[in-house]
């Protein structure tokens, strides 16, 4: 049984690191020992660790940081990446006017 479907396994303390301070999501500011921290308070999953610190729920909808923040939990957890599923992609919004959703096409 691996660790993904035991949730009861000790990860043991979560023991800071040097590079904790790095940061690994720009778009919403989240570093690599908040995410470290997150799984060791049981989040394994990385739809999870996005619901819980927002990371890759910025402008870049994680295209920027989903690789990093799978490494960082796939290390902590002792797992290969591809062990993860990966979290849900969305396409980015941004907003839109409402006079360029109800323009017909030329009366202007």
């Amino acid at each position: 049984m691996n660790i993904l479907s035991d949730r009861s396994k000790d990860l043991g303390p979560f023991v800071p690191q040097p590079d904790d301070d790095i940061l690994i999501c720009r778009c919403e500011e989240v570093t690599k020992g908040e995410i470290r921290e997150a799984v060791h308070a049981g989040m394994f999953t990385i739809e999870e660790i996005r619901r819980y610190l927002r990371c890759g729920m910025g402008l870049c909808q994680g295209q920027t940081c989903g690789k990093l923040v799978k490494g960082i939990v796939a290390r902590e957890l002792g797992v290969a990446n591809t062990d993860l599923e990966p979290a849900t992609s969305r396409a980015p919004m941004r907003p839109t006017e409402m006079r360029v959703l109800g323009n017909d096409g030329g009366n202007e």
